[in-house]
């Protein structure tokens, strides 16, 4: 199952998921000088905080909506961006959130687990019914690929849905959480997670411990981290045995460059500092052994 794969990268390189959510605005301002056309430049940047990041962390998330945005070029430089991280060796979540009916879902599985847009795993949207997510669970049984559902975000208005309670009591999205643990019952790997993983933000502290209990074999991506406020305390209860989750940060990362914190320094030299300052503090908050001075000097 492709989440062992994950599992594995999160006990050899931490929980670190680099959101690669890149915008035109993100590019330093001389950056874009050296390449012929401005989503060259965005593939540039991309290779760059890869290259420099590669060996710290988990995986990449990339958000198509940044590329989509862009017309075809920002198709052809999100395509560029997952063949390279693939090329590497590098594990690719895509950040689509589909959700359709069933002739549509198989539609999308095919785009984005084939040809120019392949990834490892993708995220979707539950909220068309559970039958929207069966067209890809044949990739999942037969192809080594993965999924992550939808099942409390980390945006504000996540409670406008997700917390409305229904007539048996439970709010939406502890059912959603129960029909995502049923349906990964059949994709468990040897490592007890299932490769159908749910999306758990890390912003709303007080719903962290019971949905952790409730979806104890699920991994979990974890968006909210950094510039949506969340903090490694308010993740340490969505992770069960220091691992079964990798936890998202973009802006931050992509930004780091900004930061007073690496002023002076090239993007990807800060995006790589940035990113350990983030795995040294996740490790912190998880009662993990924190980098002996060796490997820090290795790193840094």
């Amino acid at each position: 199952m492709i989440i062992d794969k994950l599992y594995e990268l999160v006990a050899g390189k931490g929980h670190v998921c680099i959101g690669l959510d890149t915008s035109a605005e993100y590019l330093p301002q001389d950056f874009s000088r050296d390449f012929d056309t401005l989503d060259d430049a965005i593939f540039g940047f991309n290779k760059k905080i890869i290259d420099a990041t590669f060996d710290i962390v988990a995986c990449y998330k990339v958000q198509i909506a940044f590329y989509e945005a862009r017309g075809l070029k920002g198709l052809s430089a999100y395509s560029r961006t997952l063949k390279y991280l693939k090329s590497i060796g590098a594990f690719v979540i895509a950040d689509i959130k589909r959700g359709d009916i069933a002739s549509t879902a198989q539609m999308y599985a095919k785009a984005h687990f084939e040809g120019d847009f392949e990834s490892d795993m993708i995220t979707l949207n539950p909220y068309m019914g559970m039958d929207s997510l069966t067209p890809y669970l044949p990739y999942v049984r037969e192809k080594e690929k993965g999924v992550f559902v939808l099942v409390k975000t980390s945006n504000p208005g996540s409670r406008d849905i997700q917390l409305l309670t229904r007539d048996n009591g439970e709010d939406v999205y502890e059912t959603v959480a129960k029909n995502v643990v049923k349906m990964g019952k059949e994709f468990h790997g040897k490592f007890g997670y299932s490769s159908i993983g749910a999306v758990v933000g890390c912003t709303h502290l007080d719903e962290a411990v019971s949905i952790r209990k409730q979806m104890e074999n699920i991994f979990f991506l974890i968006p909210g981290y950094g510039a949506q406020g969340g903090t490694a305390a308010d993740i340490k209860p969505l992770f069960s045995d220091q691992n079964g989750g990798v936890v998202n940060s973009s802006r931050a990362i992509l930004l780091a460059y900004k930061n007073p914190l690496f002023a002076g320094i090239p993007f990807d030299l800060a995006a790589r500092k940035e990113a350990m300052r983030m795995k040294g503090e996740i490790a912190d908050h998880l009662n993990e052994p924190l980098y002996s001075e060796k490997q820090l000097i290795k790193n840094w």
